[in-house]
């Protein structure tokens, strides 16, 4: 049976140092966290899909997204269909949701109770935790 490439598992959590690069591994393997305003997906305003930079399933939509001044990509609800893992954060004397891909349990911000109707919920995502593919097939294909 021949494997469709699209549907297949994400690798093993020990090559994922291995296979992506020094600062999305911090982020979205350690946890890390970008500093605001540095993001290259910040001001990323043509229509597509945010994905997971480790196993690129669908997360946000850029029709969710929205400037939350906070200095990093916000986004008042995810993707249709996205699998998204919240778990509760104490770290940092705080209490807050930590915001993970489901399907490979990568870190990509956290989830506050402060964003826009119609949710409420903003989704504090970082941009290296994000590849975005534009919607326009005219536009470059990726962009991580």
């Amino acid at each position: 049976m021949a494997r469709d490439p699209e549907h297949a598992p994400p690798p093993r959590r020990r090559n994922w140092r291995a296979i992506l690069p020094p600062e999305v591994y911090r982020i979205t393997r350690e946890g890390g966290t970008e500093p605001p305003f540095s993001g290259r997906l910040l001001h990323e305003h043509r229509a597509g899909t945010f994905a997971c930079a480790c196993c690129g399933a669908p997360l946000f939509r850029s029709e969710h997204k929205y400037d939350s001044g906070s200095g990093w990509p916000s986004f008042y609800a995810p993707a249709e269909g996205a699998r998204l893992d919240l778990r509760e954060d104490r770290s940092h004397g705080m209490i807050r949701t930590e915001v993970r891909c489901a399907s490979c349990e990568a870190h990509l911000g956290h989830l506050f109770d402060d964003g826009p109707p119609p949710s409420g919920k903003r989704y504090c995502i970082n941009s290296l935790s994000l590849s975005f593919v534009p919607d326009t097939p005219d536009t470059p294909e990726e962009t991580r």
